[in-house]
């Protein structure tokens, strides 16, 4: 079945919110609003102030979970301040889902590499999940946007060990001796199933850098901005944001492909609609 896309090329904060209000409904209960909280040192990722307006609107938690490299948001203590210092918890309420030691184990149906997946154990505390993706590239994944976020960003700290690793370990001594890192988003089709429709996708394509926002050093944007788009299919999405880059008229866009195909990214789509959790076929309807 063909999914909807809806995309606006206006990125201020109502049009964001008209958008959301398009899906009005869709989330219900204590909504988990997973984003992107910037490493220390990046200049690419969204501000809190940016993203005001849609999530007071929304009235739902900010989530994040640890890293497994080194950093300013690799423990709990250094997270929890690195979310002070850049403004989350100044303007809204904030959960660090692996806060705590424990995990949630949520199972990988019919997984290509990996049979479970570790995500942070407070995830269980919520009904709906909005998930506010910032669309750029990524060193490792190719790109980021909706499909990185629900398993890279969603995982714990021992669950990206664990995904990056290929399933071979949940602790933070591999990353000398990767495998390669094709299919293993796959993660994401965990957290979709877990929460059974209730969730819901915003990317973001602003200050497109090829680089992710976990990049304490990053390469300024490579590409002008586009829009803003919504859909409840996860794979739908993140497609339709490769397309409007690849036929975008913008000379930055070879600099942002060679990126996600090098790093073979599109096999993160390929796989996500192979193991079920949405389709490439979309309908993309521009909102003015």
């Amino acid at each position: 079945m063909q999914s909807t896309v809806y995309f606006s090329r206006d990125l201020d904060g109502k049009h964001i919110k008209d958008l959301y209000k398009l899906f009005e409904g869709k989330l219900s209960g204590n909504i988990a609003i997973k984003l992107h909280s910037g490493e220390e040192g990046n200049q690419n990722f969204l501000r809190p102030e940016y993203l005001k307006d849609i999530i007071d609107y929304v009235d739902g938690t900010v989530v994040e979970c640890n890293t497994a490299y080194e950093g300013a948001r690799n423990t709990s203590e250094k997270h929890l301040k690195t979310l002070k210092e850049h403004g989350w918890s100044k303007y809204f309420k904030v959960d660090l889902l692996d806060e705590e030691e424990d995990d949630l184990v949520l199972p990988i149906e019919n997984g290509f590499v990996l049979d479970k997946n570790y995500v942070g154990k407070d995830l269980s505390k919520y009904d709906s999940l909005l998930v506010l993706s910032h669309f750029k590239g990524h060193p490792m994944g190719g790109y980021g946007g909706a499909l990185k976020q629900l398993s890279i960003g969603v995982s714990s700290s021992r669950g990206k060990a664990w995904i990056h690793s290929a399933g071979t370990t949940n602790q933070s001594k591999f990353w000398n001796n990767l495998p390669k890192q094709d299919t293993f988003l796959e993660a994401a089709s965990s957290v979709v199933r877990y929460f059974k429709g209730n969730s819901l996708y915003i990317n973001i394509m602003k200050n497109m850098s090829v680089d992710c926002d976990c990049c304490a050093v990053a390469e300024d944007p490579c590409m002008k901005d586009i829009g803003v788009l919504i859909s409840d299919d996860p794979v739908a999405i993140d497609k339709a944001c490769i397309d409007l880059v690849m036929n975008s008229n913008d000379p930055g866009k070879e600099h942002f492909m060679e990126r996600v195909n090098s790093r073979h990214g599109l096999h993160t789509i390929e796989a996500a609609e192979k193991l079920g959790i949405g389709t490439t076929d979309y309908k993309l309807i521009e909102v003015k």
